[in-house]
C-alpha cells in the first residue's frame, strides 16, 4: 500500500505521462507546481492565459518556458473555457485552475458544449499524508457538496472510492464520520451511516468496506477502539473519512493543513477527467500533488 506523497509520485512516473492543460496559468505558484510536475516526470503541460505575463512569471521562477506549449488567450472567461475544451476534445487528460475564480472556472467545467459533464455528482477528495500514520487519508467531501443527502453520500464514496483504488488501495475502508458511534434519530448523519453500512453489506455500494456511524477517534484509532471495546472492519483502520458536511469537511481540512506537519493534495472528481481545483492560499508542493493524485486518476485520452 502507498503511504506517502513520494510514493504516490514514484507511481506516477511508472505510467504513461498525462498533460495537464492549466486554466489563466499567469499564476506563481501554478506555475511552480507545473515546473516541478514536468522536472520530476509527473506530467506535460499546456498553458493557456495571457502570453506576455506567463513568460514574465516563467523568467522570475527561472522556469524553461521554451519546453511548455502556450495558447495565448488574454481573457480569462475565454482561456478557462480553451483550458476545458482542450481536455474535452482529448488533448488534454486533466484540467488545472489557475490565476481564474472558482465560480468562472467552474462555469467552464459544466459548460454544456464543451465542458466535463457526466451526469454523475462531482465531489472533492483531499488526501492527506499525516505524520504518524502508516497510510494516505481521504478525507471528502471538504469543498464542493455543502450538505449531501443520502444519495449524494452514495456517491461521494464512490467517487472517493475511485481515487483510493487509483492510488493503491485496493478494498478502502470507509467510515462515515459523526460525533458519535450510536444510530440516534435525531442526529441524521448517524442515521445515514447505518443505511450506508447496510447497503454496503448488500452489495450495492461496491468494491469498498463501509461501517458506521463512527466517530472520529474510532474510525482513525485502534487504541481508541480498544478502549471503547469497538471492532469492525473499518474501526480504527479507515481509509475514506466520509465527513457529514462541508462545515465538518473544511473545519478538518485546515485543522490537518494548520497546525500539523501533514502533506496533502485533491481533486474534484465526478467529472470526464480529473480537476485539479486547489486554493490561492495551497502551496506549490500542494499544487503538484494535486497534479499527481489527478494523473493517477485520469485515463489516457484520444489524441
Amino acid at each position: 500500500m502507498i503511504k506517502s506523497f513520494e510514493e504516490v509520485l514514484t507511481k506516477v512516473k511508472q505510467q504513461v505521462i498525462k498533460k495537464v492543460a492549466v486554466a489563466v496559468a499567469q499564476d506563481e505558484p501554478v506555475l511552480e507546481a507545473i515546473r516541478e510536475a514536468k522536472v520530476r516526470g509527473i506530467a506535460e503541460a499546456v498553458l493557456v492565459g495571457d502570453q506576455e505575463e506567463i513568460k514574465k512569471i516563467a523568467m522570475k521562477i527561472g522556469m524553461k518556458i521554451e519546453d511548455f506549449e502556450i495558447v495565448h488567450e488574454p481573457d480569462v472567461n475565454k482561456a478557462a473555457l480553451k483550458a476545458i475544451e482542450l481536455v474535452s476534445t482529448g488533448y488534454a487528460d486533466m484540467v488545472m485552475k489557475g490565476l481564474v475564480d472558482t465560480a468562472t472556472f467552474l462555469r467552464a467545467v459544466l459548460n454544456k458544449e464543451v465542458g466535463l459533464r457526466t451526469g454523475k455528482l462531482m465531489s472533492h477528495v483531499a488526501v492527506f499524508e499525516i505524520p504518524g500514520f502508516d497510510r494516505l487519508l481521504f478525507l471528502t467531501d471538504v469543498a464542493f457538496n455543502m450538505y449531501p443527502e443520502l444519495k449524494d453520500k452514495i456517491d461521494i464514496i464512490n467517487n472517493a472510492v475511485k481515487v483510493a483504488k487509483a492510488v493503491g488501495v485496493d478494498l478502502p475502508k470507509v467510515a462515515p464520520i459523526c460525533a458519535v458511534e450510536v444510530v440516534n434519530p435525531s442526529m441524521q448523519a448517524t442515521v445515514d451511516a447505518s443505511l450506508l453500512s447496510k447497503m454496503n453489506d448488500r452489495g450495492q455500494i461496491k468494491d469498498c468496506i463501509i461501517d458506521g456511524p463512527l466517530s472520529l477517534d474510532l474510525a482513525i484509532s485502534e487504541e481508541a477502539c480498544q478502549h471503547k471495546g469497538v471492532r469492525g472492519a473499518v474501526a480504527g483502520r479507515a481509509d475514506i473519512l466520509l465527513v457529514p458536511n462541508i462545515d465538518a469537511g473544511n473545519i478538518m481540512y485546515k485543522t490537518l493543513t494548520y497546525t500539523t506537519n501533514s502533506k496533502n493534495g485533491g481533486i474534484l472528481v465526478g467529472t470526464s477527467a480529473p480537476v485539479v481545483l486547489t486554493s490561492r492560499a495551497d502551496s506549490h508542493e500542494t499544487k503538484l500533488y494535486s497534479i499527481a493524485l489527478a494523473a493517477l486518476v485520469s485515463k489516457p485520452r484520444k489524441k
